[in-house]
């Protein structure tokens, strides 16, 4: 099952999409409303929890920014201020000369994790999104990634547009990923090829953190990132999940 939380009326719903043959692109609110894409404001498709990111987990990306491959994963944490829906609108600071888009396959935990096994790691997944996790590599330091300015910015870190039920993702190690520019396909790559796939991140990351249910691993972009300016809309898309549209803009746009 697919599903959104967005904000309507007053009032913040649970939404799933229109089904083929609908008539419209579009969603239906729990009461049976049926809305336009944009008759509604989009907001993470699910109550987050810690937000633990991936960096340089696939070797072609690592090797795109001419860094070795990790022989352990390289995580950060992230704000919840970073978050924002799909159809938002992230800013470009003035100034800067290279800021880019990284689509990825987001994992939410479902049930506690503590100490668990990688041939039951899956058990405690409760679905997948989209995410579009954006980086300024003018504020990239050295390998090690951020630097707050680089990956803990408002709105700069996009997830949804739906939660998809785990059961309905019966392989995420092989799901294709890809980006595109006001159109223009930019960025594939599939999931098959993460040096650190999900099992083996929920058993790392268990071993010294309890995974509470809300928490969302990103699990890191693929090679193909280009700079994006100010009006360019990026699309994000992973099988099966879905399709993450935003738009990015200037400093006017946020009164900066």
């Amino acid at each position: 099952m697919k599903r959104a939380r967005v904000a309507y009326a007053g009032a913040i719903h649970e939404a799933t999409p229109l089904q083929p043959g609908d008539g419209t692109a579009g969603l239906e609110l729990e009461d049976g409303r049926r809305l336009a894409e944009s008759q509604v404001v989009w907001l993470p498709p699910f109550e987050v929890g810690t937000i633990i990111a991936l960096g340089l987990n696939y070797a072609d990306h690592a090797k795109e920014l001419a860094f070795a491959a990790q022989e352990e994963p390289l995580i950060f944490l992230k704000g919840p201020g970073t978050l924002q829906g799909h159809r938002g609108q992230t800013r470009r600071p003035q100034g800067v000369k290279f800021m880019h888009y990284e689509c990825e396959l987001a994992v939410v935990v479902g049930r506690e994790a503590r100490r668990v096994g990688r041939e039951r790691a899956l058990e405690h997944v409760a679905g997948y999104c989209i995410a579009n996790d954006y980086a300024i590599r003018d504020y990239l330091e050295n390998w090690y990634r951020p630097n707050l300015r680089v990956k803990n910015r408002d709105g700069a870190t996009l997830l949804g547009p739906w939660f998809v039920d785990a059961a309905d993702v019966p392989d995420p190690g092989n799901l294709a990923l890809r980006t595109y520019v006001n159109g223009e396909l930019k960025q594939q790559g599939n999931t098959r090829d993460l040096i650190f796939d999900i099992s083996y991140l929920i058993h790392y990351l268990s071993a010294f953190m309890t995974l509470s249910p809300g928490d969302v691993i990103l699990t890191g972009t693929p090679e193909g990132v280009v700079n994006v300016m100010p009006g360019d809309e990026v699309a994000c898309e992973i099988d099966g999940l879905g399709r993450l549209v935003n738009t990015v803009v200037d400093d006017a746009v946020f009164g900066r």
